[in-house]
């Protein structure tokens, strides 16, 4: 069995050789110093086996996702990324004989997205559970001093727009759990890929700060009403959501033309990591330049009005009833 010490040299320190303040993680703690002008942002996820990822899903995968959702924060943020600890309760048969297998794959997946997404490791912890594989990962970014994009800054006649698609996610979950048949192979395969691999838009939430563009924003992780409900509530404001506006991809078109109740579990069902954000009716012409210079969909779903709460319309014109607003752990 591979004992701590030897997995941090072999497979966690490489991660931070780009990063002087991690200190060849060898010391307690990492020293990082803001860039000049800018202040830092933090912001910490956990997943849990069998909640956040599926058991025997792909140790490169979950690497990789971990670290994804964490740099969603940052991009709902308007944050560039700078570095990132893990705090990784592994298991007690991970580790043993040919299972070391599994921590090379989850190094080799935080690799690759630190390639992507230019950041590195700075530092964490490991440890061993009797239950299930419990992972953590904080991730540091920062802005400029002053500013950054926030939920609770929403005004009253502000657009409502969400970048990519929803729904591919929970949809995603579905196919992987065989609950979804009749889709073709490539459609279950995107969305299957949406939810072991999101995509955090850094880019567009760095733009979206910079060009004035957003009046609030956060990132869609548990459902697209329960998160525009975090906008309305901390706002103080009314949301009214389109549900003929939301854009989806053509996986989940296909799913919701065999089964067109699941419309309900894609406005809900969390895991997609888009943005969502408001913005003032002047600016949606720049936002439209965003979206074809970024080569990304950022499309209006809604308003936001006086009042509270979240209302969501059918394209009739009703307002449809929702048994839950989104994902919650208790």
């Amino acid at each position: 069995m591979i004992g701590e010490f030897e997995l941090i040299r072999r497979y966690l320190r490489p991660l931070a050789s780009d990063s002087p303040g991690a200190l060849a993680l060898t010391d307690d703690a990492a020293l990082l110093t803001p860039p000049p002008g800018r202040d830092i942002v933090i912001t910490t996820d956990a997943m849990v086996a069998g909640v956040h990822f599926l058991p025997d899903d792909p140790p490169d995968l979950v690497a990789r996702k971990l670290l994804r959702v964490n740099l969603s924060d940052l991009a709902a943020m308007g944050a560039a990324p700078i570095g990132y600890l893990v705090a990784a309760s592994w298991p007690q048969d991970i580790g043993r004989g040919n299972d070391e297998d599994w921590f090379a794959g989850f190094a080799a997946g935080l690799a690759a997205d630190q390639a992507e997404f230019a950041v590195t490791l700075v530092g964490g912890d490991t440890t061993r559970t009797p239950g299930p594989m419990t992972l953590s990962l904080t991730a540091v970014g920062s802005v400029p001093s002053g500013r950054c994009l926030r939920r609770s800054t929403a005004r009253a006649g502000d657009l409502l727009f969400v970048s990519g698609s929803i729904g591919d996610g929970a949809l995603g979950l579905a196919v992987l759990r065989g609950e979804l048949s009749g889709l073709s192979p490539e459609h279950a395969a995107d969305l299957a890929d949406r939810y072991r691999l999101p995509r955090p838009r850094l880019a567009l939430g760095q733009r979206l700060l910079a060009g004035g563009l957003a009046s609030a924003a956060l990132d869609v992780s548990d459902g697209l009403v329960a998160d525009l409900g975090h906008i309305a509530e901390t706002s103080g404001l009314a949301a009214r959501l389109e549900a003929a506006a939301v854009p989806l991809s053509q996986a989940a078109q296909a799913v919701l033309a065999a089964e067109p109740a699941r419309l309900r579990q894609v406005l809900t069902g969390g895991d997609d990591y888009e943005l969502l954000f408001t913005a003032r009716p002047e600016q949606a012409a720049a936002l439209a330049a965003l979206s074809e210079e970024l080569g990304l969909p950022l499309t209006k779903v809604g308003e936001m009005a006086a009042g509270q709460g979240v209302s969501v319309r059918e394209a009739s014109g009703a307002e449809m009833a929702l048994d839950s607003a989104g994902w919650t752990h208790f």
